[in-house]
């Protein structure tokens, strides 16, 4: 059952008079959102601290061993390794190379590990691929993860998405695979990739649980497990200025509702399934919040309070 988030991010330069632009929901604390991601992603994949063991459970699951076997499973996520798939076809079709490329809100690295073999595989190179997270534990497993595989052309940096550690217009592609509710200043985030990226570069984006059609707010029940002060929102007008006062243009944005309703549809049915394997893996309590997770997206993305998209844009 292939999959690669959860991914985390976070805004954390200090204390301020209030919420900062994009921080539509929730709170946000100088210091706060590190553990706060940190503790919400340890509850939800235990299992992935202890790397060794999950990757021995991993590769009885799916009979293989080595990366293939893998780069899918070693993580969950809204839209997983097909939500991956978009943004490596965005950045194919971007084309160019050997890439420099950087995911923002890396998590475990799962998703960036299998973007960059998806794009590999379809015939660009990749240089150097940067995971940013905010959380050390999750920079830490990622790296064993990249060990494990011989991943030398990878690199973890710790750092805020807001703030990151790598020269100006350094970056060929910036992406962000579903970690853009984790960012409680939104567009401070796509400020930086504005920095990071070279005139004409690129930026992805999979907007998951991010996006709302207008000002309105998702339902209580989602924030059963989509809780306020870890998962932000921001209105689908207020991205779109938030890009272009970053210095983007050529912005396209993809309905991905009809898509995303399917596709945790499928999911869900898998999760039923495959339940023993997954608890197996993740642990019963982790399998069952999963699940619990996915239904309540896909009850928003029916409802029409969340808005799922893929946003791509050029930097000018």
């Amino acid at each position: 059952m292939p999959d690669t988030g959860p991914h985390t991010a976070d805004h954390d330069t200090g204390p301020g008079p209030g919420p900062a632009p994009g921080a539509r929901t929730g709170a946000c604390s100088p210091g706060g959102q590190r553990g706060v991601q940190s503790r919400y992603h340890r509850e939800l994949f235990p299992a992935l601290h202890d790397w060794e063991r999950t990757e021995r459970s991993i590769v009885g699951f799916s009979g293989e061993e080595g990366p293939a076997g893998l780069l899918g499973l070693d993580q969950m996520g809204h839209f997983g390794p097909q939500g991956c798939d978009l943004v490596a076809e965005a950045v194919l079709a971007h084309g160019g190379g050997p890439l420099e490329v950087c995911e923002l809100g890396s998590g475990f690295g799962g998703a960036l590990r299998y973007t960059v073999d998806r794009i590999t595989a379809g015939g660009l190179s990749v240089r150097r691929a940067h995971g940013v997270d905010l959380v050390p534990e999750h920079c830490a497993v990622s790296r064993s993860i990249n060990r494990g595989q011989g991943r030398a052309g990878m690199t973890d940096i710790c750092a805020s998405a807001t703030a990151v550690p790598l020269p100006g217009a350094s970056l060929d592609v910036v992406w962000v695979t579903g970690s853009m509710p984790h960012f409680p200043a939104s567009g401070e985030v796509l400020r930086e990739a504005g920095r990071l990226l070279r005139p004409g570069g690129l930026l992805v984006l999979t907007e998951e649980v991010s996006l709302t059609p207008g000002d309105g707010e998702p339902s209580e029940a989602f924030r059963v497990t989509h809780p306020r002060g870890v998962f932000f929102t921001t209105p689908l007008g207020e991205r779109l200025r938030d890009l272009e006062r970053a210095g983007f243009a050529d912005v396209v944005r993809g309905d991905l509702t009809r898509w995303a309703v399917a596709l945790l549809t499928d999911r869900l049915k898998v999760l039923r399934v495959f339940r023993g394997s997954v608890a197996g893996i993740y642990g019963a309590a982790s399998a069952d919040l999963i699940r619990a997770t996915l239904e309540a997206a896909r009850t928003e993305f029916l409802a029409a309070r969340l808005s799922p998209a893929l946003i791509t844009a050029r930097r000018v």
